[in-house]
C-alpha cells in the first residue's frame, strides 16, 4: 500500500509539475493534466506508452481520450490521495508527451494540495 505524499514532499515536488501543466483537482487530493495532440494517432500512441509505464508501476491513471485530447487524473486509491506513485507517473507522462499542447485553464494551483492535506491530517 502506498503512503500519502508528505507536506514537505508536496512543497518540493508539485511546483515543477505545475510548470508542465498539472493542476489540482477541486475537492480531491489529485492532479490533472489535459493534453492536446496533433492527431488521434499521436494521442493513442501517448496512451499506449503511458499504459506500459503505468503497468510497470502497478499504478493506473484515470483518463479519457476524445480524438486528439487526453485528459489525465492521477491519485492513489490505496491511500485516498497523492502518493509518490502519482509523481513518478506524472513525470513519465511529461517525458512522453513532448510536442503536445497543454490546456492550462482547469483545476486549482497545485499549491492548494498542501492545504488540502494539512486540513485532513
Amino acid at each position: 500500500m502506498a503512503d500519502l505524499l508528505p507536506i514537505d514532499d508536496r512543497k518540493s515536488l508539485l511546483p515543477p509539475l505545475a510548470e508542465t501543466g498539472w493542476a489540482a483537482v477541486p475537492d480531491r487530493d489529485a492532479i490533472r493534466k489535459i493534453l492536446k495532440f496533433r492527431s488521434f494517432s499521436q494521442a493513442w500512441g501517448f496512451m499506449s506508452r503511458a499504459a506500459l509505464v503505468a503497468e510497470k508501476l502497478n499504478h493506473h491513471p484515470e483518463w479519457t481520450n476524445i480524438y486528439n485530447v487526453v485528459d489525465v487524473t492521477l491519485t492513489t486509491h490505496d491511500c485516498h490521495g497523492l502518493s509518490r506513485l502519482d509523481i513518478d507517473l506524472a513525470r513519465a507522462m511529461d517525458r512522453m508527451s513532448e510536442g503536445a499542447e497543454v490546456q492550462r485553464d482547469h483545476g486549482e494551483p497545485v499549491s492548494c494540495l498542501c492545504e488540502i492535506h494539512a486540513r485532513q491530517a
